[in-house]
This record gives structure tokens, sequence and C-alpha cells, in this order.
């Protein structure tokens, strides 16, 4: 059975209850953007319009604020929707862990690799909810194996802890090369 649907129907889209403050944060954001292009880019004279360094960025940029506008209109003469701030809250306590991750790159070069990225794991293993012997333990192990490959295997470039010049020599150079 073949159904037919009204343009309405096809053009109807879900809202989020934070689509407002998404919409204003956008707007916001796009505009800001927009208004530092003449400062952060060039206009060359006599060169060709395409060619122009700036002529991209504010085709993008202008797309973007006028996109982000429809959004806002579309938003706004949308019916309300009940929950907002409690959505809003909820992308905000997300930036809890880019918190984390900041923490974690300041104390690599302190604490070392690997005993950052154990103790990190088992934390955020712990921070998330879990609270079994046998999951933190594997957060530990997991924490272990990726060290032993980033580190050992592809011997990817990380700084080494400053708590690894207290170690005596032969065990600090280990850690040093492998850890």
């Amino acid at each position: 059975m073949l159904r037919v649907k009204t343009l309405q129907a096809l053009f109807k889209r879900y809202r989020r209850p934070g689509d407002i403050v998404f919409a204003w944060f956008a707007l916001f954001v796009s505009v800001f953007l927009l208004s530092q292009l003449a400062d952060q880019t060039a206009w060359r004279s006599g060169g060709k319009l395409f060619a122009q360094p700036r002529f991209w960025p504010a085709v993008s940029l202008g797309a973007m604020t006028l996109f982000a506008a429809f959004h806002l209109l579309g938003s706004a003469l949308s019916e309300r929707i009940h929950g907002r701030w409690q959505e809003v809250w909820l992308w905000i306590s997300s930036l809890e862990f880019a918190g984390w991750f900041i923490a974690y790159a300041v104390a690599v070069p302190y604490a070392g690799y690997l005993p950052s990225t154990v103790i990190f794991a088992v934390v955020l293993t712990f921070r998330v909810g879990y609270r079994k012997a046998s999951t933190l333990g594997a957060a530990a192990i997991a924490a272990i194996v990726i060290v032993l490959l980033f580190k050992t295997m592809l011997k990817v470039n990380l700084p080494s802890g400053l708590i690894y010049e207290s170690l005596p020599d032969g065990l600090r150079q280990i850690m040093l090369t492998y850890f």
C-alpha cells in the first residue's frame, strides 16, 4: 500500500527541549565569527574574486549566520517545549569530561604516561558509575594495553613524566623508553 504524505508531514522535524537555546548560541557564534572576518583574513587588490583569501570564509560564515537565523526563527515560531533548562544543563554537564581531559593532559608531563593513563582510566570508570572491582581492574588493564600499544609498539613520542627522574637508572631508562 502506497502512503501519500503531505509536505507538512515530510518536513516535520523533531525538536529537542533546548532547541531555542542552541539556536541563539549558533547565531551568536556565527555573528561573532563574521564580525572578525576583516581582522582575520586579507583582501588582495586585483585578484580574482574566487581566489581572494577572504571570499570562501565570508561565504561560509555568511551562510552559517543566515541558516542560524533561520533556525532561530523556526524555533521561535514553534510551540514551546518544556524541559529546556534540563536539556541545557545536560549540555553543560558534559563539559565535565573536557575538564577531565585537560587535567589528564596536564598530569602526563608530571606523572608520566603510564601512571596518568591508568589513574584516569580507573577514576573515570568509577566516575561514570561502575563500582565492581572487576570492572575497575578491566579499566586499568585496558589503560596498560593502550600505553603499550602507543608508546612501545607504535613508538608514539609522548612526554616523559618528571616522576620518572626519581627512579633508579635502569628502571628510569625503561620507563622513559617504553612507558
